[in-house]
């Protein structure tokens, strides 16, 4: 990947809120879910309680595959990413303070969540080890695979 694609990559993950989390679960199935999440760059993280389904699956099998996409109209202005990666609880505390405070800067709503949700609040960071880059704004299904 060189520089421009890269930067690429981090703005279109930078300028969106929500992705789809896709897991193994036990059964071997695949899960998708929804979740608000942050970045450092090209690594992307997402606070969920340890009790959650996707929090599990990761404990069993760390790979993950994600997709972020800017909104859009039309095809002809589909922006969006691709990623695949493993995923690990944030276990040191400077790097969970770090990403809590880019969560509550982000998703200052957060707050008012505190103490309501049920179950311990973890962090994952998900390192990317593939990356699909999708502009359709350069035609149609146009697609870069990317190594990170």
């Amino acid at each position: 990947m060189n520089a421009t694609q890269k930067q690429r990559v981090i703005d279109i993950i930078g300028q969106t809120d929500d992705m789809t989390l896709a897991t193994v679960r036990p059964d071997g199935f695949p899960q998708a879910t929804t979740v608000s999440y942050v970045n450092d760059g090209l690594i992307v993280y997402f606070g969920t309680t340890n009790d959650a389904q996707k929090a599990q699956n990761i404990g069993t099998c760390d790979k993950v595959s994600l997709t972020i996409n800017r909104p859009y109209s039309s095809w002809d202005e589909i922006v969006g990413v691709s990623l695949g990666g493993l995923a690990r609880q944030v276990t040191d505390q400077a790097e969970f303070d770090k990403v809590a405070g880019l969560m509550f800067a982000k998703f200052p709503q957060m707050s008012g969540y505190e103490g309501v949700v049920p179950g311990e609040l973890i962090i994952f960071r998900i390192d990317p080890v593939a990356i699909s880059l999708l502009d359709y704004t350069k035609g149609f299904g146009h697609i870069e695979n990317l190594t990170p």
